[in-house]
């Protein structure tokens, strides 16, 4: 077997070692550690290989605490500590921006890190009944494939929904449809009492019996759950019986306590999966932003109203502008719940299709927040008119390398300066990396 010694990680946590011209890709192995490994895949220029066996471990390296790690795909690095997983984000961050835009921000902010355990408030668990591999599987994806990972437990998932795992197998097992449930999404959040509330929406391509009803509504019952039905898409999502939900379907809600403010949301919307980081991503963004009255600030692809509602809430005016018609509503519902309309509006537009004539109609702002999706901003910050552009902007990102892109144009062609950039670790033990960077025009 060869050996290598692993230099860091890629994108896809794998170590990355040089061995005869050619890159290797090791499964399982981490940055500082000598290994020897096995090559799955060879090709001209790269192999994809696992660890056989660790021959000098990395001072890092601790013990997975999920007895499914390696095999579902949910998390890719258990066995790092976590303190090490932020810098190995903060490297990967650094790198896109050396790699793909050829800058780099004139200080790397300190990493934003909450609990690494039991935080994930969110989660879409596939469903699929195999005979042959033992009946009802639920959970997330096997690493780079279709299959699902049985779980038994998840360690990343609140306490309560781990250990309800196995009798949502037995649940999903006795309905007359369960071959026609595909996933299972799972929301959390608080009644406007500050009550926790946990919803289960059963997404099924067939209708419910009335038995298959009736035991949902028991399984509902007894575990304190809400149990929701998703016919189609996900506004069809739906409470099973009458008194859950309230009547609009909009109870669930997070709170923002140093903001005091309160978020209603549906289960099926998207919100930040991790409630405690996000609160400090909020704080990060507020002050990297710094909004004051008396400014005009855009907050796009705003969804809910994540930052849009502080920044009005600092007492600076602000629009919101979010692509789908549904949040974008329900963002606005927010304002209002929340008394602050007088300083703040939201609107649906297609923030892809942005025109430097759209960007316009908007009006001229002070400051500018940008929360893209994975693709980007790319049309926003070409449509932004060096002349009469916000002399700051924030930019959240959850995908480095579309962050850095953007930030090509942003400081070659808009006039800005990188001033600083850090990761925020929304994910902890996976390989995702979401950002927060600072702009500035000179």
């Amino acid at each position: 077997m060869p050996i290598a010694a692993i230099e860091f990680l890629d994108r896809e946590s794998r170590g990355i070692a040089r061995a005869e011209g050619k890159t290797v890709f090791v499964e399982g192995a981490l940055p500082g550690e000598t290994v020897e490994y096995e090559i799955r895949r060879s090709k001209p220029n790269y192999d994809q290989a696992r660890v056989t066996r660790i021959i000098r471990a990395s001072a890092q390296r601790v013990a997975p605490s999920c007895p499914h790690f390696g095999v579902c795909g949910g998390c890719t690095l258990q066995h790092l500590d976590p303190l090490a997983q932020a810098a190995v984000k903060q490297r990967a961050m650094e790198d896109a921006f050396g790699h793909i835009a050829r800058i780099g921000p004139e200080v790397v902010l300190p990493a934003i890190s909450g609990p690494a355990w039991g935080y994930r408030h969110r989660a879409r668990l596939g469903v699929r009944r195999v005979p042959e591999r033992g009946g009802m599987l639920i959970g997330f994806h096997e690493k780079r494939s279709s299959y699902i990972a049985d779980l038994g437990i998840c360690p990343v998932l609140p306490p309560h929904l781990s250990a309800m795992l196995p009798a949502l197998h037995e649940l999903a097992d006795s309905l007359s449809i369960r071959d026609r449930i595909p996933q299972i999404e799972v929301a959390m959040g608080e009644s406007a009492s500050g009550k926790p509330v946990t919803v289960l929406v059963f997404r099924h391509l067939l209708p419910f019996s009335d038995a298959d009803a009736a035991r949902l509504a028991a399984f509902g019952a007894a575990r304190e759950v809400e149990i929701w039905r998703q016919p189609d898409g996900p506004e069809s999502a739906q409470p099973l019986s009458d008194g859950q939900g309230g009547a609009d379907g909009a109870e669930l809600a997070y709170f923002l306590p140093e903001y005091d403010l309160r978020l209603a949301f549906r289960p099926t919307d998207f919100t930040q999966v991790n409630v405690h980081t996000n609160r400090l991503l909020i704080r990060r963004a507020m002050q990297l932003l710094d909004p004051r009255p008396g400014e005009r600030i855009a907050d796009l692809f705003c969804g809910l109203g994540n930052f849009t509602l502080p920044i009005a809430r600092r007492g600076a005016t602000v629009t919101g502008v979010e692509g789908s018609n549904a949040l974008a509503a329900r963002a606005m519902a927010n304002v209002r719940a929340n008394g602050l309309a007088a300083r703040a509006g939201v609107y649906a537009a297609n923030l892809f299709e942005t025109t430097e004539d759209s960007l316009a109609a908007l009006g001229s702002f002070d400051k500018m927040l940008l929360d893209p999706p994975r693709e980007g901003a790319i049309a926003v910050v070409k449509a932004i008119a060096r002349a009469r552009s916000p002399w700051r902007l924030v930019y959240v990102s959850c995908n480095p390398a579309t962050l850095a892109r953007d930030a090509a144009v942003l400081v070659r062609e808009k006039g800005y300066a990188l001033r600083g950039a850090g990761i925020v670790n929304m994910f902890p033990h996976t390989s995702h990396v979401e950002t927060v960077a600072l702009f500035e025009r000179f």
